[in-house]
């Protein structure tokens, strides 16, 4: 368990509102998941939150997990199936280039917060918001609870 929460409230806020602004124009999904350390590498981690946060169950498998790891200092992004079918091996790489500028600077939520957006409007390309889209996941942020 965290002993504090790692995010300010105005900080949870940004990030939370990221969600909201970013799934506007798009149909995917985007989950933001914390965790203290890895267990394993922060990839498989991802995998592991991934399904452990039922985010196959979209319609057109476009769920999207940002995992980091705050003590590690590492994280991962995944996509679900639906997006993994359309998209390079490389989709996400200017996505964490983008984070990765912000945590270098010791600003995480900033990071995420740019993740999350730059997500989004990849994700646009390939799954356009719909009329009729539903928020299929839970916005929140959901946190581990390793040690």
């Amino acid at each position: 368990m965290f002993e504090k929460p790692p995010f300010s409230k105005e900080e949870e806020a940004k990030i939370l509102a990221a969600i909201k602004d970013a799934e506007k124009d798009t149909s995917g999904e985007i989950r933001i998941h914390i965790e203290k350390k890895c267990k394993e590498d922060p990839y498989t981690d991802a995998v592991k939150a991934f399904e452990r946060l039922k985010m196959t169950k979209t319609k057109q498998r476009n769920g999207v997990l940002i995992l980091v790891a705050l003590e590690d200092h590492k994280f991962a992004i995944v996509g679900d199936k639906g997006i993994n079918e359309k998209v390079s091996d490389s989709f996400w790489d200017e996505t964490k280039d983008l984070m990765i500028a912000h945590f270098k600077e010791g600003r995480i939520a900033d990071g995420i917060v740019e993740g999350i957006l730059d997500a989004g409007a990849q994700l646009k390309q390939f799954f356009p918001y719909q009329s009729n889209d539903i928020n299929e996941l839970n916005d929140d942020i959901s946190y581990g609870k390793n040690d």
